[in-house]
């Protein structure tokens, strides 16, 4: 009997099976088809955990730190971790033999009539007490309660990757809206600067048209020109408050939360140096591949549970215990019974039910498969999207920086024509203004290349991994 459960045992594992292999990623040596124009890049070095202390900004590494201690989002993924080690928990203690202890009390009472006989040999009502030890254990020869086991193993580690990702997340939300918020106080002093001096200019074609010396279109340009500045400067601030109500947020906080680190980018350091992974590493870094990933492993157990389903259940039993009419005869002697049993579950005819689970099962891991696959290439189309958008900034930002500087040498110059009597107060105020703008462009082309060397960091990945060492 022993040998026959024994070969049983091995040939319903051998028919349990595993799920199809994985689809096949794509072999990858480089992001671009061809290189990035960005010096900063360091191929092959890793990643700080705390990656926004590269901007070397206090205030922005206070602000992530105390999102990352309050967000509501973290604590409900958090929650949702802790939901699926107590379910795994739960589970691994089930697999074990169950040992329950047991004590009833009854009242029976049966009329002699109806049995057919005068009497019974005993007085009615009676009482019986019972105490009794029951354990039992059903036995995994398919496999299914470890794979099932494996399943929420698997999800351990989703939940755990997707609460990696929702921090890399949450991280890469406060730094992103700091550059914003920082990039829109200096175009509302800029644009205030512009608004001002556009009002000089229009008191100037005002006395000149009062004197005869322009044209009333001149005059209607001017006013023109001013109400379209002027016109600008609530959208930015509306935006400046999203901002903040948007950190807030973040922190778990209300709207009007106080004591709000105010940016700026002058306070911020653009990293002099940008970790780059090699594409061979993005599997391993990126907490949302690794989610996938798990989530890949959870559906190839359900196809282990889904097949050892379909063949025999064995499950031995004992119960040890006393029975008597007294509560106080439970432990008397000759009172004592003992029960042994076992029974074999085999599903005969279940009308293609429990096929057509398995099959659902095998379709689940194929649509996890390529859920997995096409998060990995996303994951690789994120980063290449990002690096060529920081390529674009450094030209963008170096064509501003020269347009402010030669709007800046303009301005000199006409101020100095000025002096010498060769030009009049508005060519200057209209060289300033264009000075300004010059300066405004430039903000927020620096601005982009602040946000996509973010962006960057948080395409490979964060860090995370780096916290465990």
């Amino acid at each position: 009997m022993r040998r026959a459960l024994c070969l049983m045992a091995v040939a319903l594992a051998a028919c349990a099976g595993d799920p199809p292999p994985p689809p096949e990623l794509p072999a990858v040596t480089q992001y671009t088809s061809t290189p990035v124009a960005e010096e900063r890049l360091a191929l092959g070095k890793d990643i700080p955990a705390q990656w926004w202390t590269l901007f070397r900004s206090p205030a922005l590494d206070g602000l992530v730190r105390r999102a990352l201690d309050n967000s509501p989002t973290l604590a409900r993924a958090q929650a949702r971790l802790r939901q699926a080690q107590e379910d795994l928990s739960a589970r691994d203690g089930a697999q074990l033999p169950k040992l329950d202890a047991k004590l009833s009390s009854n009242r029976v009472d049966v009329d002699p009539q109806s049995l057919g006989v005068p009497a019974l040999p005993v007085a009615m009502p009676l009482d019986l007490h019972l105490a009794s030890i029951s354990v039992s254990y059903t036995f995994d020869f398919a496999g299914g309660t470890r794979r099932e086991l494996e399943g929420l193993r698997a999800e351990v580690d989703h939940q755990q990757y997707e609460l990696e990702a929702a921090r890399l997340m949450l991280a890469g939300n406060v730094v992103t809206t700091a550059i914003r918020e920082a990039s829109l106080r200096e175009q509302i002093a800029a644009s205030e600067e512009i608004v001002a001096l556009q009002a000089r200019q229009l008191a100037i074609a005002e006395r000149m048209e009062a004197l005869g010396g322009v044209a009333r279109v001149d005059v209607v340009a001017q006013q023109r020109d001013l109400a379209q500045a002027r016109a600008a400067l609530p959208d930015l601030r509306r935006d400046l408050e999203r901002m903040r109500h948007r950190l807030a947020l973040f922190v778990g906080a209300p709207p009007e939360a106080p004591a709000l680190a105010e940016f700026r980018l002058a306070e911020l350091e653009l990293p002099a140096e940008l970790p780059l992974s090699l594409p061979s590493q993005l599997a391993r870094q990126r907490p949302d591949i690794r989610s996938a990933e798990a989530l890949l492993a959870r559906a190839g157990a359900q196809v282990g549970v889904a097949t050892a389903n379909l063949y025999p259940h064995l499950t031995l039993s004992a119960q040890l215990g006393a029975l008597a009419t007294s509560p106080g005869d439970l432990f008397a002697g000759g009172n004592g019974f003992y029960l042994l049993g076992a029974s074999l579950v085999y599903p005969l005819f279940r009308g293609g039910e429990l096929q057509a689970r398995r099959r659902s099962a095998v379709a689940a891991y194929e649509q996890a498969g390529a859920a997995y696959q096409e998060t990995v290439l996303q994951a690789l189309q994120n980063v290449a999207d990002v690096l060529r958008a920081l390529e674009a900034d450094a030209a963008r930002l170096k064509e501003r920086a020269d347009a402010e500087e030669r709007a800046l040498r303009l301005r000199d110059i006409t101020a100095k024509r000025l002096a010498a009597g060769g030009v009049s107060q508005a060519a200057v105020l209209e060289a300033t203004r264009q000075h300004r703008r010059a300066m405004l462009e430039k903000t927020q082309a620096a601005a982009d290349r602040y946000a996509d060397s973010a962006a960057l960091l948080q395409a490979l990945g964060g860090g995370w991994w780096q916290e465990a060492k």
